[in-house]
C-alpha cells in the first residue's frame, strides 16, 4: 500500500455455494465436474410455465451460517427477483433477497500476525441461486473468426449465500484474515466446502480510500474475478494505488466495476454502475414468504458444533499442548477429531500432537490423502504412543512400527510383536552389545577416557546399531558411561 495520507475503506462480499444434494428450487443434483449441461432442467433452464419450490436445507444452511457469524435471523424474510441481462444467466433475471434478507447484523472477529484482534461486522447474509459458467475459447469457427464463447448451465440454480461484511476492512491483511476465519468456520459446520478453484467460494471487494482521520468514505470500485485470498490481498493493494494516484492528480473516481488481472497485477474497468443497486428489483411472484420461528431458529442452533476459535481454547487447555499446535489441530474439524481420539486414548496430548503433525501429516501429503482417509487409525496412532511410553519400544523403532502401519494398516501391537521389536531393557544383555561395541573401538573408548567427551555420541550410535536398534537408549547411555569410565 503506498505511503500517503490516504487510508484503504474495503468491503467485502462473499459467494459460497451450499454443499446441498440438490439445487436451490428443483430436483437436479448439486455437483461439480459432471458434463456440460447434464445436470439440468425446465425449472433451472428458467422456461416459461416452469415454477420454483424452495430447498427447505438451503434455508437450514443460510440460518446456521448466520448463527455461526452472530448475525440476527430475521424471523420474517423474502425473495426478490433482481433484474439484468447476462449471457450466463438464461431467465434474465435471479431470485436473490434484497430489503428483507434471511440474516441481518453480525460480526466475526479474526486474528491478526500481531496477536491483535479486529472485529469485522457482517451487514447481512442473503439467499440467492447462482448463474450458469461461461467459456470462452479462441476456438473460430461460425461464431467469431477469432474466438468463441459457450454456457454450461450446470451450475444455474445452485444454492448461494451472499455473505456481505460492513466496510471495516483497513488492509490487506486484515481482509485476508477475515476470509481465512470466514472460510474455517463454514467448512466447520459442514454448510460448504468452500473449494475456491471449483468456484465454491468466490469474493468480490468494495475498495475505495479516504483521508487519514476524515469521515466521509470515498467513491468505490468493485474488484472482481479473485479465485484466491492471495489475490485479493494484491487486487486491493493495486487498487488503493490507482485510487490515490488519480486523486493527488486532480482526477475522480468513478463508481464501477472492475475485474482482476493476476498476471499483470492490475485492476480492469468492466462496466460503469449508475447506482449501488441498479437492478430494479420487486419481489418475487413465485415464492411465498419465509417464517422463522423462535423453535425453529434454536433447533438449528443446537446443530452448531464447537466452533474452530472455542475448539482452539479447549485443546490447548485439556491437553497441554502449546496455543501454536492448536491452531494448527483445529485448523480443521476432521483433523482436530482424529488428534482429540488419539490425544484421549493414549493420555499423552504432547505426544498425539507430535505425531500428528510430524510423521501423519508428511505422510498423508506424500500420499495427497486427507486425514479422513489416514491409513493409520487414530486409535491406532494412541497404541504406537502407549509402546513408546511403556517403553515397549523406543521412539527410532516408533517411527519404522509407523511406516509399517502405514503400509499394512495393522495394530502397532501386531507390528512389534511380528517383527520382534521389542525395546530391550535387560542391564546385562545392553552390557555385553557395550563391550562388544568397546571392543570394536579401542581408539574411540581411549579419545573419551582423556577428556573428549563428545565421542559418547558416537558410540552411543555403535551400541544402538549392533542392538538393531532395540536397545533401550537412555539405559545405554547410563551404562555406556560407566563402562568407558572405568
Amino acid at each position: 500500500m503506498p505511503t500517503s495520507d490516504f487510508q484503504l475503506v474495503s468491503g467485502l462480499e462473499v459467494h459460497v455455494e451450499l454443499a446441498t444434494k440438490t439445487k436451490i428450487f428443483c430436483g437436479c443434483a448439486n455437483r461439480f465436474g459432471a458434463e456440460p449441461n447434464t445436470l439440468v432442467c425446465p425449472v433451472c433452464l428458467g422456461l416459461p410455465g416452469m415454477l420454483p419450490v424452495l430447498n427447505a436445507q438451503v434455508v437450514d444452511f443460510a440460518v446456521k451460517a448466520g448463527l455461526a457469524l452472530n448475525c440476527e435471523i430475521t424471523p420474517y424474510s423474502k425473495f426478490d427477483r433482481k433484474q439484468y441481462f447476462y449471457p450466463d444467466l438464461d431467465k434474465a433475471y435471479q431470485i436473490s433477497q434484497f430489503d428483507l434478507p434471511i440474516c441481518g447484523k453480525g460480526h466475526l472477529d479474526v486474528k491478526l500476525e500481531d496477536g491483535s484482534v479486529k472485529r469485522i461486522g457482517i451487514t447481512r447474509i442473503h439467499i440467492e441461486e447462482d448463474a450458469g459458467k461461461l467459456l470462452h475459447s479462441a476456438a473460430g469457427g461460425q461464431i467469431s473468426a477469432s474466438e468463441s464463447s459457450l454456457v454450461d448451465y450446470n451450475r444455474a440454480g445452485v444454492p448461494l449465500i451472499e455473505i456481505v461484511s460492513e466496510p471495516d476492512v483497513r488492509t490487506a491483511e486484515e481482509a485476508v484474515a477475515y476470509l481465512d476465519a470466514l472460510k474455517e468456520i463454514l467448512r466447520y459446520i459442514g454448510v460448504s466446502d468452500c473449494n475456491m478453484e471449483e468456484g465454491s467460494l468466490r469474493c468480490d471487494a468494495n475498495i475505495s480510500v479516504m483521508k487519514k482521520g476524515a469521515t466521509e468514505y470515498g467513491t468505490r470500485a468493485e474488484i472482481k474475478n479473485m479465485n484466491s485470498f492471495k489475490n485479493v490481498a494484491k487486487a486491493i493493494e493495486s487498487e488503493v494505488e490507482r485510487q490515490v494516484e488519480i486523486i493527488e492528480g486532480g482526477g475522480r473516481i468513478v463508481m464501477e466495476t472492475r475485474s482482476w488481472d493476476a498476471d499483470k497485477g492490475v485492476t480492469r474497468s468492466m462496466r460503469s454502475k449508475e447506482a449501488a443497486h441498479d437492478y430494479r428489483y420487486f419481489p418475487e411472484p413465485d415464492l411465498v414468504p419465509l417464517e422463522m420461528t423462535p423453535s425453529a431458529i434454536d433447533a438449528i442452533r443446537a446443530e452448531l458444533p464447537e466452533l474452530p476459535e472455542a475448539k482452539r481454547l479447549r485443546l490447548a487447555s485439556q491437553y497441554g499442548i502449546p496455543d501454536y499446535d492448536a491452531g494448527v489441530l483445529s485448523a480443521e474439524a476432521a483433523l482436530a477429531d482424529y488428534f482429540e481420539a488419539a490425544a484421549k486414548a493414549s493420555k499423552n496430548g504432547k505426544a498425539a500432537s507430535n505425531w500428528v503433525m510430524g510423521e501423519l501429516s508428511a505422510a498423508l501429503k506424500k500420499l495427497d490423502k486427507s486425514i479422513s482417509e489416514s491409513p493409520v487409525k487414530a486409535a491406532d496412532l494412541a497404541g504406537l504412543i502407549a509402546l513408546i511410553d511403556a517403553q515397549t519400544i523406543s521412539g527410532k523403532i516408533a517411527k519404522d512400527v509407523f511406516a509399517k502401519m502405514l503400509e499394512s494398516g495393522d495394530a502397532p501391537e501386531a507390528i512389534v510383536k511380528r517383527e520382534g521389536l521389542v525395546q530391550v531393557t535387560d542391564s546385562g544383555a545392553i552390557e555385553k552389545v557395550i563391550d562388544e561395541a568397546m571392543a570394536a573401538n579401542p581408539k574411540i573408548v581411549e579419545e573419551f577416557r582423556s577428556g573428549k567427551e563428545a565421542v559418547l555420541g558416537f558410540m552411543v550410535g555403535q551400541v544402538m546399531k549392533l542392538s538393531k536398534g532395540k536397545a533401550n537408549p537412555a539405559l545405554v547411555n547410563e551404562l555406556l558411561r560407566k563402562k568407558m569410565q572405568a
